[in-house]
């Protein structure tokens, strides 16, 4: 008979954030599959759990995961664990869960925080539609496209990136969507939590040396409409160019009225 993958979040800073259910379910399973095992050793032991660990990362994972699949199916309860928030988001664990659906084994959620939800909903950004980005590619061709692909994004749009890549990420964000706001979320949970409200440009000038430290979460205003004015007689005179091109003085009022924010008699009695 199978055994079962638990997906366990784990704190993003502050140990006392993890819950009694994940202490329990750590402390029950088999084995552990850690991103970092020396990262999962301290909280381990903060805990009391004394815990096989196997490791589990970007670069072991294919291989990693069929051992640790293996062992599902002969009967061992595993729990998947990554350094900080929920496993298989932005995380290789994406890759350990679909392979345990395809093989028929029972995934079971361990809920704990996540950083970019956590960071959305202390940034004062607009949260009711958001598309989570995760990394940058440092690949300049990957990042390229990437930017691209969201340039026109209405929606609030979250960006996780670390210390030392900020520079360079605010600089690429600010040519490609322009001086937007932004929060720069840092520290999340952590004695030195901030959320910092900017703009691309600000954010720019003051972080280009670097000096932004911890793990970061960037939320940026989507891309707004632009509201172009437009006069009364800017309006009658786009009619007038409809009339000459054979128009009725009705169906000119009606169209252009459609495209403004003036009321089609009032285009028409100025056609008059």
């Amino acid at each position: 008979m199978n055994g079962k993958l638990f997906v366990v979040g784990t704190p993003i800073g502050n140990l006392s954030d993890f819950s009694p259910r994940a202490v329990n379910t750590l402390e029950e399973v088999d084995f552990i599959a850690a991103e970092d095992t020396r990262v999962t050793m301290k909280l381990l032991n903060h805990f009391g759990i004394k815990k096989e660990m196997v490791s589990y990362y970007e670069h072991n994972k294919r291989e990693r995961g069929e051992i640790i699949c293996r062992r599902i199916q002969q009967g061992e309860n595993c729990a998947i664990v990554t350094d900080a928030g929920m496993p298989a988001v932005s995380d290789p664990g994406e890759d350990l869960v679909k392979l345990c659906h395809e093989l028929g084994i029972q995934v079971v959620s361990v809920p704990g925080p996540t950083a970019f939800a956590t960071a959305l909903a202390i940034s004062g950004m607009e949260s009711g539609r958001f598309t989570f980005e995760g990394f940058l590619s440092v690949s300049k061709k990957s990042r390229f496209e990437h930017l691209e692909e969201i340039k026109d994004e209405k929606r609030t749009v979250i960006f996780y990136e670390a210390p030392h890549k900020l520079a360079n990420t605010l600089r690429d964000l600010y040519a490609a969507l322009g001086n937007r706001r932004i929060s720069i979320v840092r520290e999340i949970t952590k004695i030195h939590e901030e959320v910092i409200h900017t703009t691309l440009k600000e954010a720019n000038e003051l972080y280009a040396g670097g000096t932004l430290k911890g793990e970061i979460v960037l939320i940026i205003e989507g891309k707004k409409e632009e509201k172009t004015e437009i006069s009364l007689e800017t309006a009658v005179e786009q009619a007038k160019e409809l009339v000459a091109k054979g128009l009725s003085m009705n169906q000119a009022s009606k169209e252009i009225a459609s495209k403004t924010p003036f009321k089609k008699g009032d285009i028409y009695k100025a056609l008059l």
